[in-house]
């Protein structure tokens, strides 16, 4: 460390990625590099601004302007001493010499090197499906025209022209993403194909009674839902002399056709360059708890590309447990912490080690209903449990005629997993349960009253966790409209940033903005 009076060089932190996970890294670093201590050079891909990757369904869809996407500007950055260099490709990691080559030839040293790369979309093979490899690396795949993943802005705009043209579109995946796509889809008035294989959708979050239930809605709202579905080949003809998507097959002859075929069948951690760097790997870069790469300190990642493990644990294991949420908010926790530690070291400091969230927390973002999952829920309540594992309870509810459920997994009365679905108030107090690993009430009924037409809303508990994807509490907002004024959504999002992740809180934060307006003051 430097005496006082000396001044040292800026510590070189190179950034690869520039995502909302990166975006957030560079801004919780920026003071740092303002007063001269850091060093801060972004490589991004992308030629866009950063955007809010979260919202590009949203976009595609109509329900949200291109303007309200942004969620940097690298000019701003710049001024303040960020060094961005945008549409530019790491493609070489050398970590003996501690630098990256880019795709200009261009080598930059550092001192620290953050991977903030994501993840990339997973693309089945099916006949007939061409994969090119992309214009630069670091960008998606090129597909068959008329096929994509709707990754990237690139995508959205695909899907937009054919909405907006009245055309057709089909979605092979019934994860979260799937689901909320199709159903901003058959908002538009169209009748979306969703086609999963399996039998029930969301199968890693879901039991079986709360997707016969979500089935059920989503058939109500407009989805033409096509499960057991064993993708084997697309169809394509001929349109100005390209190969375009026509109709989906699959291997029981089913024949599903659309104008685009949406690809939504997960994603895996982008981490090639980490691979090429003879970093150690499982289901992304391993980093220890202090967010360090295993092979090398130097080296960090965070996001969808960090795969958080002991290494005292796991060195010598052949399969590393655990694995990114895929959810943008742990991402973000990840980030803001990073930024903490670096900036401790360079004052002589050391922060806490880095601590994993629970397993996250799954929202629907669709205005025709409400899905909130935690945990796991067995998928069958009534099988006996395997010896020498600890029992499990479980507690069930429905009403599937008014698309009403929640079913809730106890470990020693600790809630271990809950899946709600159209019963928002509910899933709020479960949710603060969950995270606090907090006992149920012994009379489990007790929380259907919460959603009963004639319960007068209580009081916000200001502990409770709002918006998930920030970690804003009920109290964080109440301070924001009481002491900033906040009275829109997008003012406690700009004073709190709640709201401006998946945007799966809005509406309640708009609840809480009417309910202020009548307290008194």
């Amino acid at each position: 460390m430097a005496r006082r009076g000396e001044r040292t060089a800026p510590q070189r932190i190179v950034l690869i990625g520039f995502g909302p996970v990166g975006v957030r890294f560079s801004e919780e670093i920026l003071p740092a590099v303002e007063d001269g201590r850091v060093a801060l050079t972004v490589v991004g891909a992308e030629r866009e601004d950063p955007y809010n990757r979260i919202m590009i369904a949203e976009y595609a869809t109509g329900d949200v302007a291109r303007e309200n996407l942004p969620i940097a500007d690298p000019t701003d950055l710049a001024a303040r001493g960020v060094r961005v260099l945008a549409g530019r490709s790491a493609t070489r990691i050398r970590p003996e010499g501690r630098e990256i080559e880019l795709d200009d030839g261009r080598r930059l040293p550092y001192d620290r090197l953050v991977l903030a790369t994501g993840a990339q979309a997973n693309v089945p093979r099916l006949d007939g499906l061409s994969q090119s490899a992309p214009s630069s690396p670091g960008l998606d795949a090129v597909l068959t025209n008329g096929v994509c993943a709707l990754r990237s802005i690139a995508d959205a705009e695909r899907v937009r022209s054919v909405v907006t043209a009245g055309g057709r579109v089909a979605v092979l995946g019934a994860g979260v993403l799937g689901l909320e796509l199709a159903l901003l889809l058959a908002g538009t008035g169209s009748r979306p194909h969703l086609a999963h294989f399996g039998p029930i959708p969301m199968p890693r979050q879901l039991d079986r009674g709360s997707a016969h239930v979500l089935s059920a809605l989503l058939a109500h709202a407009g989805v033409a839902v096509v499960p057991h579905t064993r993708a084997e080949a697309i169809v394509t003809r001929e349109v100005a002399g390209r190969r375009t998507f026509r109709a989906l097959v699959s291997s029981d002859g089913k024949r599903i056709e659309a104008d685009l075929l949406v690809l939504s069948c997960g994603v895996r951690p982008r981490d090639e360059l980490a691979v090429d760097a003879s970093l150690r790997t499982a289901r992304g870069v391993l980093v220890d708890n202090r967010l360090r790469s295993w092979s090398d300190p130097r080296i960090h990642a965070i996001g969808d590309v960090a795969h958080v493990a002991d290494p005292s644990a796991h060195r010598h294991s052949r399969t590393v447990p655990g694995g990114a949420s895929g959810l943008v908010g742990p991402g973000w926790r990840q980030a803001e912490w990073l930024a903490r530690s670096l900036l401790a070291e360079l004052d002589g400091n050391t922060e806490p080690d880095y601590v994993e969230d629970l397993p996250g927390i799954v929202t629907m973002k669709a205005s025709q209903l409400d899905l909130v999952a935690a945990g796991r829920v067995p998928a069958d309540p009534f099988a006996p449990t395997p010896r020498d594992e600890p029992v499990t309870d479980t507690a069930m509810w429905a009403d599937p005629q008014h698309g009403t459920y929640v079913a809730m997994a106890t470990t020693g009365g600790v809630l271990d997993g809950f899946v709600t679905v159209g019963m928002p108030r509910a899933a709020a107090e479960l949710s603060v349960l969950y995270q606090r690993r907090g006992e149920l009430p012994s009379d489990r009924s007790l929380l259907l009253r919460l959603d009963a037409v004639d319960e007068a809303p209580s009081a916000n508990d200001r502990d409770q966790t709002i918006c998930l994807c920030n970690a804003v509490t009920a109290g964080a907002i109440e301070d924001a409209v009481r002491e900033h004024d906040c009275t829109t959504v997008e003012a406690v999002g700009r004073c709190t940033r709640a709201g401006t992740g998946c945007g799966g809180c809005r509406a309640r934060i708009a609840e809480m903005l009417r309910e202020s307006e009548g307290q008194p003051a």
